[in-house]
């Protein structure tokens, strides 16, 4: 059984991480699998990629923090790299031939790139399962509803895809009902739950004694995710940590990310050398191990990483993005209305309120949570992906597959 993901990759580590973890749970409980993964992250091989899992590498496209959209790297034009991605997305299709197509955020992908390959999937052929996977959320509903309705979304995943799945709950985020799917739409989506991620590679003791720590001594953990927009965040604690009670033995770990600004690096680390108990990592592939370890996590509030957080049932302080789009403030809201962690709006961030929100989930017992969350998406996952590929009645059976057309692209 052939999978062909392709996975959003405009900013950040989020999707494609999250991409992973689901690959590599699918990997293991469907032993005839292969995967090949589409993505232009250029973090892509830093990361712990499974057996069975190999990848095409597209050029990369990025937004910034305002959510523009630009080439990462070559000299050329967005719309000429996206036909160049476009291109290499369809021929690959068509030589991989595979059995389920999953998709990841938008429809018909990074400013419409996949259109061909949908479109030559419905017509030569049209037995292979394809599926959008969406996050719990994705923006604001006004911004959401906006947005699908300009770039006709709705309409791309009623006429293009058999399946939605959403890797949220309900009872976080009702995106169906928010976002107004249509009836059609409504029937073909799924909840799968969150992601529950595993506790690392290594253990809480050897990450300590690295760190040249005993069990007893409090560590916290800080990471801005990727780290593309986490300097505010990263400077406001270093300032906190000045402000903590002189009593407080404490030992940070902060994890830069990968996409943290090269030009806000030397200062930053000029600083976290002048500030005693306090370690640098550039990046990990492996931050759980690092959670595991750890007291209590600052941190913003990703998909990927709240995930982490809840999984390992770690004390947290988080600060989440609001732009260029709400997702991770409407999630940490919510959450930490249930007891699950505290949250601070950007906002509000000051060096003075998260010493004292740390100091809260160091030295205090936490609130019993007023409900549990649904961590059951990558069992789930595989369930539904197994059915979607049985054998269907004689009467619903799609029409033979044709060969794909000669994908041909123009040199110059």
């Amino acid at each position: 059984m052939k999978l062909l993901v392709y996975s959003h990759d405009a900013f950040g580590l989020g999707n494609i991480r999250r991409m992973v973890a689901i690959c590599d749970y699918l990997l293991k409980a469907l032993p005839d699998l292969s995967i090949l993964v589409i993505s232009g992250s250029p973090a892509l091989h830093q990361l712990r990629l499974p057996p069975g899992l190999d990848y095409i590498k597209l050029p990369c496209l990025g937004r910034d923090e305002t959510g523009n959209l630009g080439v990462r790297f070559l000299n050329t034009e967005v719309g000429e790299t996206v036909q160049l991605r476009s291109h290499l997305i369809r021929t690959v299709t068509a030589h991989f031939q595979p059995d389920v197509l999953l998709v990841d955020k938008k429809p018909d992908g990074l400013k419409g790139e996949l259109q061909s390959t949908l479109d030559d999937l419905q017509r030569y052929r049209p037995d292979t399962r394809r599926v959008l996977l969406l996050r719990d959320i994705l923006d604001s509903p006004e911004a959401t509803i906006a947005q699908w309705q300009q770039q006709h979304y709705y309409t791309t995943t009623e006429t293009y895809y058999d399946q939605v799945w959403i890797v949220g709950s309900p009872d976080i985020f009702d995106a169906p009902i928010a976002y107004q799917f249509p009836p059609t739409l409504r029937a073909k989506t799924r909840f799968t739950g969150y992601v529950r991620r595993g506790c690392g590679q290594r253990s809480a003791l050897e990450v300590r004694q690295d760190l040249g720590l005993s069990a007893a001594d409090p560590l916290v953990l800080i990471t801005p995710g990727g780290g593309g927009d986490g300097h505010h965040l990263l400077t406001t604690y270093l300032q906190a940590l000045t402000m903590l009670p002189q009593e407080v033995n404490l030992t940070s770990l902060v994890i830069g990310g990968p996409e943290l600004p090269a030009a806000k690096k030397p200062a930053l680390l000029q600083q976290i050398a002048a500030t005693p108990h306090t370690h640098w990592l550039d990046y990990t592939d492996d931050l759980a191990s690092y959670m595991v370890a750890a007291n209590a996590v600052v941190s913003m509030g990703g998909y990927n990483t709240v995930c982490e957080i809840l999984s390992l049932g770690k004390r947290a302080v988080i600060v989440p993005r609001t732009q260029p789009v709400q997702e991770q403030w409407m999630r940490a809201k919510r959450m930490a209305e249930m007891g699950l962690f505290q949250t601070i709006h950007p906002d509000r961030l000051t060096p003075e309120g998260l010493a004292t929100a740390l100091m809260a989930q160091l030295t205090t017992q936490p609130n019993q949570p007023t409900g549990t969350i649904d961590m059951d998406a990558l069992p789930r996952i595989t369930n539904l992906l197994r059915e979607l590929l049985q054998p269907q009645p004689r009467w619903l059976e799609p029409v033979p597959t044709r060969s794909f057309p000669q994908v041909e692209v123009a040199v110059q």
